[in-house]
């Protein structure tokens, strides 16, 4: 475990802000980028990098739905409905995570991410929007304003046993890797579910602050967060999560599913490197 000092704190900061900058532009929480970064280069034991990166969701968690409730985009029908299956998923994922080794929970993070990025490389071209002003999102739909399409939009839920089922193993793996739920959450919503990129990631957000509140819960009773770190990253993470909002209300939905992939790719590689 490295010593507290300046240097490190400032390192984490700034992690912190790029983190959460792109997690919150798509939905994944910044620990898909924080948990490799305090294992790969600080050297950070898995779970307490784990631990550390619970916490930072939260606080991205809180910044995202301050930021998008005013939008429409954050269903909350729909992420309330979800929690359910992710808070037990995550309960469950907290009480395993001593049982798997760290070098399992590393390839187990790299598999994540790899399928993440092949299940958004199907869907680069299909937005599940409706232009038609009188289409209806029934019960669990949506409508929010979309500057792409210069008008407001409708979508409609599909799926949902299988969303509630995402949602569960969501929730383990949030537990187990610190990474939110989002990495496994986005893309099977908007892949699987008909829920806009968009509409997915600020749901998402919204979820994934009730889910790694449960995992942090239990990582904190262990002894696995450091604080210094911890508080490092938060303040990072509250920064780069304003910024990522602001760029992503300009992004269109195809450049967004580039960079999760690219994202997502680079993070699988990386940690099927450092499991061998």
């Amino acid at each position: 475990m490295p010593a507290a000092s300046l240097s490190l704190a400032s390192l984490l900061f700034l992690t912190g802000i790029a983190a959460g900058g792109l997690g919150s532009l798509l939905g994944l929480g910044g620990g898909v980028f924080l948990v490799p970064l305090l294992v790969l280069v600080m050297g950070v034991p898995m779970r307490i990098a784990v631990g550390i990166s619970l916490t930072t969701i939260i606080a991205t968690s809180t910044v995202a739905t301050s930021a998008t409730i005013g939008r429409s985009l954050i269903n909350l029908r729909l992420g309330m409905l979800l929690e359910v299956a992710t808070t037990i998923g995550g309960l469950t994922g907290g009480l395993v995570a001593i049982l798997i080794s760290q070098q399992r929970l590393q390839q187990l993070f790299g598999v994540v991410a790899a399928a993440g990025a092949i299940l958004m490389l199907t869907r680069l071209d299909k937005r599940n929007v409706l232009l038609d002003p009188a289409a209806e999102p029934g019960r669990l739909g949506g409508r929010y304003y979309e500057g792409e399409s210069k008008a407001v939009v409708t979508y409609r839920v599909k799926r949902l046993p299988l969303a509630l089922l995402v949602s569960l193993a969501a929730g383990s793996v949030s537990s187990l890797l610190g990474i939110g739920g989002g990495m496994l959450k986005v893309p099977a919503l908007n892949a699987w579910c008909g829920v806009p990129l968009r509409a997915a990631a600020a749901t998402s957000a919204f979820m994934i602050g009730v889910t790694a509140t449960v995992g942090a819960v239990l990582y904190y009773g262990r002894g696995e967060i450091v604080p210094w770190m911890a508080s490092a990253a938060i303040l990072g993470v509250m920064v780069g999560s304003r910024l990522g909002f602001r760029i992503g209300a300009t992004a269109s939905a195809r450049w967004l599913k580039l960079l999760l992939v690219g994202v997502l790719l680079i993070v699988s590689a990386l940690m099927f490197a450092r499991a061998r």
